[in-house]
């Protein structure tokens, strides 16, 4: 009798984890055989569940991860140079704990977006906080955002959170903006969080693609220096890909 107003004050209260499994508790008989204890455990264990789902869509939301990707999905029957004993260290998370850096690097289609967003992904799953930027349209946003006010509140986001994730760096010659633009971010940063970098050229360039000498060795040693590299090589997966799906249509023709 007690039941249903029961449940309506639990989802009152806002315990939606308990209300759903008082639901399923009232059409399972076989729940008869617990104790009160044992049963309160099941619910209070429902609602906890519930939270960490509700704050994981919430931290992915936030992150605007590019890609739909988990670690436990990366692809290991094409060869790309990739250490599996490498990539379960930078899985475990421990470098991001020392606030380290991540720079990705190799020739595109090799897949370099979807890891970084697949450790961002395993990130937000280990209750940290992530965003995703692909570097030319970061510097768009920050130009607009010191036109209309915004400039040093989007700063401190990109400063504040622990994993960011700075996709397509390196496609063009950094102007005077950009390069103040990536040194504010970098700065605040610097032994406080942990950044991923992808590019498409190798590191040993990008002091040429920041162009001021001055300000590259200030960003460089900001990014490089206390980062991990994982330099990815071999063929393209969307032309391997691409070859596959070819032949496939072939062969149903």
């Amino acid at each position: 009798m007690l039941t249903h107003p029961t449940h309506e004050r639990l989802l009152a209260l806002g315990l939606t984890g308990m209300a759903k499994a008082l639901d399923e508790q009232r059409r399972s008989p076989d729940l008869d055989a617990l104790s009160f204890e044992e049963r309160l455990g099941l619910l209070v264990d429902r609602e906890a569940a519930e939270r960490e789902t509700k704050r994981l869509s919430a931290r992915l939301k936030f992150a605007a991860l590019r890609q739909n990707a988990c670690v436990e999905d990366i692809d290991w029957r094409t060869p790309r140079g990739m250490d599996r004993a490498v990539v379960a260290r930078l899985t475990a998370g421990d470098w991001i704990e020392r606030c380290e850096n991540l720079l990705i690097t190799g020739a595109t289609g090799l897949g370099k977006s979807w890891i970084a967003c697949a450790l961002g992904h395993k990130a937000c799953r280990d209750n940290r906080s992530v965003l995703y930027h692909r570097v030319p349209r970061l510097f768009e946003a920050l130009a607009l955002a010191r036109g209309d006010g915004r400039y040093g509140r989007l700063l401190k986001t990109l400063g504040r959170v622990q994993v960011l994730i700075l996709d397509d760096w390196g496609l063009s010659v950094l102007t005077q903006a950009e390069r103040r633009d990536l040194l504010e971010i970098l700065d605040d940063r610097h032994g406080r969080a942990s950044t991923i970098v992808t590019s498409q050229v190798p590191v040993d360039t990008w002091h040429n693609l920041i162009g001021d000498p001055t300000l590259a060795d200030a960003i460089l040693d900001r990014l490089v220096h206390n980062a991990h590299r994982l330099e990815l090589t071999g063929e393209s997966l969307r032309k391997r890909n691409g070859r596959s799906r070819a032949l496939d249509g072939v062969s149903n023709s």
